[in-house]
């Protein structure tokens, strides 16, 4: 568990835990790009990303928000970047955490150089005040306070130091959400001022993958540069693998590359592996 991640999650109203339960958009059907088109776009997009992640993690970038669907390579491109910072001076959190433990884990991270990334923890964006944290930690002015000011004392513990109720934070963050910012704050939601305040404080890439074919594309790009070769699968293989994907395309539970790296197991692994691939992966289909 990263540190000052406490186990308590964040206390929401059931509203708010409906909206964010809500399963994940399915991609549309409809493109009006060619596959050229959509090949160059989601090059441009993912050399954007690199690039942005590399001027975060050398603090240029103050705070940098990826937006994108899931299981198609933005944290593996942001985690790549931060190979080339010592351990020590970065974290991932990855999960649920609430306002307490935010602050100590920005008090902790608070130093230039230092990086916080918060993958895949949009429960986060549904609590008034980690969003008003947040929004001093990514703000634009030369001096970022934070403040929080309770009436208990709250306690660094790996250091053993009472925290200050204030402090200036000059670390960097990252966010990286399947939330589509754009699309929240054009629904006009309680939350959409909120994501609009952390957009006007923050570099906002979306990697415009919103069709079917912008997903399949995608995939096919990270296998063609080698994902299964990594995973004991030939070029044959691969292609093979390629082709199941895109015949199934409407029966998978998920188009993204941890099916396809699901369906390069089964093709080590099983004697039918398209077989055993329709029952597991795919919606039913026998």
């Amino acid at each position: 568990m990263p540190r000052g991640v406490p186990k308590s999650g964040v206390r929401m109203t059931r509203k708010r835990r409906a909206m964010l339960d809500l399963p994940p958009t399915l991609p549309l059907e409809v493109s009006h790009e060619t596959d050229a088109q959509i090949e160059q776009k989601l090059n441009d997009r993912f050399d954007i990303l690199e690039e942005m992640t590399l001027s975060a993690v050398a603090g240029d970038v103050r705070a940098l928000i990826v937006s994108g669907p899931g299981g198609l390579g933005k944290s593996f491109t942001v985690d790549k970047a931060l190979d080339c910072l010592p351990r020590e001076q970065w974290t991932a959190i990855r999960g649920t955490v609430n306002k307490t433990g935010l602050f100590k884990t920005l008090y902790q991270y608070r130093h230039p150089g230092n990086v916080i990334v918060f993958d895949d923890a949009d429960r986060i964006f549904f609590d008034d005040d980690c969003l008003n944290l947040l929004k001093a930690a990514c703000d634009t002015m030369k001096t970022r306070e934070i403040s929080y000011l309770s009436e208990f004392k709250l306690v660094d513990e790996d250091t053993s130091e009472v925290i200050p109720r204030q402090f200036v934070f000059e670390g960097t963050v990252i966010f990286i959400t399947n939330q589509d910012f754009d699309s929240v704050i054009a629904s006009g939601s309680k939350i959409a001022p909120h994501m609009e305040a952390l957009i006007t404080r923050s570099h906002y890439i979306d990697l415009a993958m919103k069709t079917r074919r912008d997903y399949l594309i995608r995939i096919r790009q990270v296998v063609n540069q080698g994902m299964l070769r990594e995973h004991g699968l030939n070029k044959q293989q691969e292609q093979e693998v390629l082709d199941f994907i895109d015949e199934n395309q409407d029966k998978l539970r998920e188009l993204s590359l941890r099916m396809a790296l699901k369906l390069s197991t089964l093709m080590k692994t099983s004697k039918d592996w398209k077989r055993t691939a329709r029952v597991t992966c795919c919606k039913g289909v026998a």
